[in-house]
């Protein structure tokens, strides 16, 4: 009976407050003559914080047409601007700029989505040894990250130098499927020198870019190393997992200035791969065994990070000035 009174007050609260809500959003638009996706473009920067706020705002209507108007096709959208335009009985000739930002933010918004599906079909699709391509990838990985060193077969012992766990490495993407390969070779490719400082660091890390005297003032007297073929499908995983909670939204609707792509997915792997070494260091675990505590420590802490609208993972990869000015 308790039980079923808490639910009933519950259910009577939520009625209460989205009534209270949109007289509220009445009253306002009334005193201000502006409607609520209006106000926040106008009062709120461009970035995470306006596109978050009116990704919400659509969602949240009582229209249905603004419900749906998220999940259209990215060609849909201009026409979805000028339906909510017209629904919300705005004249695009006195408030032009208003079309403008909506449509930055539908773009932002409907790519996000559209980013996921991507990346989910990389997930899903295992590696094929049969696969010409796949293969061609995966050798292109061993020749960024050792270029002086050819690989003398493919089924080799040689592929533990790069952090995989036996002499073929296919069935180790079995978690991640492609997309761990992906975001290997895009670092490998695109960021090879602090991919193979990485890797130099995760085989031996006493030896990493930490000078004696800082060694020294962490007091470490050990070094554990870890697999950096396996770490990365690891840490693939953990970018996937931020992306599709959305927490990732702070940070894509900050660096893309219109829809996110499979590029900022990898460069924001590239990030995480980087700050992850580092924070392993940082941790000084006891043993490999350690491994599952620190990545736990620091996913909590990027999802921190996330939690700030203005929030950018990756400052080189900052929003361009067409962003900024709309």
């Amino acid at each position: 009976m308790k039980h079923f009174l808490r639910m009933f007050v519950q259910v009577c609260l939520y009625f209460y407050c989205k009534c209270l809500w949109r007289c509220l959003k009445f009253v306002v638009r009334k005193l201000t003559g502006q409607c609520e996706l209006q106000r926040i473009c106008y009062n709120t920067k461009p970035g995470a914080a306006r596109t978050m706020k009116i990704e919400a705002s659509l969602k949240g209507s009582k229209s249905k047409r603004l419900q749906t108007s998220v999940n259209v096709h990215p060609d849909a959208i201009e026409k979805t601007i000028d339906d909510i335009m017209e629904l919300k009985r705005i004249n695009p000739d006195v408030n032009p700029q208003l079309g403008v930002s909506l449509q930055a933010c539908l773009l932002q918004i409907v790519g996000y989505r559209n980013l996921i599906a991507e990346v989910e079909k990389l997930r899903r699709e295992p590696y094929d040894s049969e696969n010409p391509q796949h293969e061609e990838m995966l050798l292109k990985l061993w020749k960024c990250l050792k270029p002086n060193s050819p690989l003398k077969a493919r089924i080799s012992k040689q592929w533990c130098e790069i952090g995989f766990q036996g002499d073929d490495p296919k069935t180790d993407f079995r978690g991640m499927g492609l997309l761990g390969l992906y975001n290997l070779v895009y670092f490998a490719e695109w960021d090879t020198e602090i991919a193979q400082q990485v890797l130099t660091d995760s085989l031996h890390p006493k030896y990493s870019q930490l000078s004696k005297a800082e060694w020294e003032k962490k007091k470490f007297d050990k070094a554990i190393g870890y697999s950096f073929a396996i770490v990365g499908i690891n840490i693939t995983d953990l970018a996937y997992n931020l992306l599709v909670s959305g927490a990732l939204k702070t940070h894509f609707y900050n660096v893309a200035p219109e829809a996110p792509t499979l590029t900022h997915f990898q460069q924001t792997f590239c990030y995480l791969m980087h700050e992850f070494h580092k924070f392993w260091i940082d941790e000084d675990p006891l043993d490999i065994m350690e491994f599952n505590r620190v990545r736990e420590k620091f996913y909590k802490r990027i999802l921190r990070q996330l939690q700030n609208p203005e929030m950018a993972l990756c400052p080189h990869f900052a929003a361009s000035e067409s962003l900024i000015n709309m």
